[in-house]
């Protein structure tokens, strides 16, 4: 079983704590990633001193995110955006809409959404209406309505299906005649091969 060690953050790492933070983490994750990568060191009570000046700047910056945030969330009260893209008869689309897609969509309607922030459990590959979160902090989420829409009209399923049995009036095909004999299967015929 791995111990917990305590480390100083020298940078911010998100979803673990901002510069200046003491944080306690799995020995592995720290002797992995945090330490080779200069993103924690051992704290030192000069070493939390001498990064209280950066603290508070970041402290200042997450207090100002947070609020630009905010009114994003306000902004995106009741905001449904529109998709239009090609797909079969059935609606299933050729390509997928991805978290890249909703988050572009969401950049043009002038909404500052970022990737990480759609939370797309999976793809969306079917044309329909679909309610995506939008999550920036535990406690900064709002859900918005994505329509992906076919680029063209879709044929009626009961049309396509009667076409398809024959009983359509498009060209090249005739109405099914209830009075016409079909010809029965004939068995199949050996016939002898002469091995000469």
């Amino acid at each position: 079983m791995s111990k917990n060690i305590e480390l100083l953050l020298l940078k911010t790492v998100e979803s673990l704590g901002i510069v200046g933070d003491t944080v306690r983490v799995k020995s592995g994750f720290a002797r992995n990633y945090l330490l080779p990568q200069g993103l924690a060191q051992r704290p030192t009570p000069s070493r939390i001193e001498a990064l209280k000046e950066e603290r508070a700047k970041a402290q200042a910056e997450l207090a100002a995110l947070r609020a630009v945030r905010e009114q994003i969330i306000k902004d995106l009260q009741d905001v449904s955006i529109r998709l239009e893209r090609s797909c079969n008869d059935q609606g299933v689309l050729y390509g997928s809409v991805t978290q890249r897609d909703i988050s572009d969509a969401l950049h043009e309607a002038g909404f500052g959404v970022d990737v990480a922030a759609v939370r797309l459990s999976h793809p969306i590959r079917r044309v329909d209406t679909y309610t995506v979160p939008i999550q920036f902090d535990k406690d900064l989420g709002i859900e918005v309505t994505v329509v992906v829409e076919p680029d063209r009209p879709l044929e009626d399923t009961e049309e396509s299906e009667t076409k398809a049995e024959g009983e359509g009036t498009a060209e090249g095909t005739r109405p099914a005649a209830s009075d016409e004999k079909k010809p029965s299967p004939q068995p199949e015929q050996a016939t002898a091969v002469d091995p000469d």
